[in-house]
């Protein structure tokens, strides 16, 4: 499979669905808060709640499982990964030991809450990505840093960089499956040998995948100035983003659903803590 398939950041997933609809600036704030929500809440009462509400946008999204799934994969190895580190590091009473080795349970479920922590963030801002394009993201978040042009934020080019970013994340991956393809082609052994092996076949791929990445840039760079960009100054915009009673609704539930969260995380007892 190729790596732009396997990764959903910065790909668009153009469908007709309330999420769809919703204005950028809401999205991000929304997304904002419900990322806060995943470092703030500390039982595990709130993360099935938070996983809940993911599934229930990645539905109502219209986005399908399989897409989602196969761009979750690859962040799975991490998230994995991060378990077995805590497993073997976090403190606490020992319920297994060889030698040097212990895991306790305490590691145990600290190790599964970073899990779940690194995968909720990557589905949700996925989300994010998938039912907004570029433009509107650019937008949304430059009306979000606008109040901050007062103490002298650049929110236009902060905006307009972060938007380039994500955007050419799918680029980059299809340019470096393009390069991997050749290297097949022309008998490269990428996928033989041990991991320092295959690590150290990756060289030869990564210079043209820089130098393709410098001369788009500039290609980019160029086009802009052709174009007279001067940045956000005077700028029109064709279909200015405006808030509607779906955005409003958006804030409330989300906040109300936050709100439940923290409650029910604070007065229920629960003995699983994390912290």
């Amino acid at each position: 499979m190729l790596i732009k398939e396997r990764l959903l950041i910065g790909q668009y997933y153009p469908v007709d669905s309330p999420i769809h609809r919703l204005n950028a600036k809401a999205k991000l704030l929304v997304t904002l808060i419900y990322m806060i929500a995943i470092f703030v809440v500390n039982n595990w009462i709130g993360w099935g709640a938070l996983t809940v509400l993911a599934i229930a946008a990645v539905i109502i999204s219209r986005v399908p499982f399989k897409a989602v799934w196969r761009g979750l994969k690859i962040i799975t190895f991490f998230a994995l990964l991060t378990f077995v580190l805590n497993v073997f590091v976090y403190p606490g009473e020992p319920i297994w030991t060889w030698s040097f080795i212990s895991i306790s349970l305490e590691g145990i479920i600290y190790g599964l809450a970073m899990g779940l922590r690194l995968l909720l963030l990557v589905l949700f801002a996925s989300l994010l990505t998938l039912t907004t394009t570029p433009i509107d993201l650019t937008d949304g978040l430059e009306g979000l840093l606008n109040p901050l042009r007062r103490i002298g934020v650049p929110a236009h080019e902060i905006a307009m960089v972060m938007s380039i970013a994500l955007r050419f994340i799918p680029t980059i991956l299809e340019e470096f499956d393009r390069i991997i393809l050749a290297q097949r082609a022309r008998g490269a052994g990428i996928t033989k040998g041990n991991i320092f092996k295959r690590m150290k076949a990756l060289i030869p791929m990564l210079i043209p995948l820089f130098v393709s990445a410098f001369r788009r840039a500039n290609d980019l760079a160029m086009a802009m100035e052709a174009r007279c960009y001067h940045g956000g100054e005077g700028r029109t915009r064709m279909k200015p983003l405006k808030y509607n009673g779906r955005d409003k609704a958006a804030y409330l539930i989300t906040i109300l659903y936050a709100a439940g969260v923290f409650a029910v995380g604070k007065f229920v007892p629960f003995q699983l803590w994390i912290f």
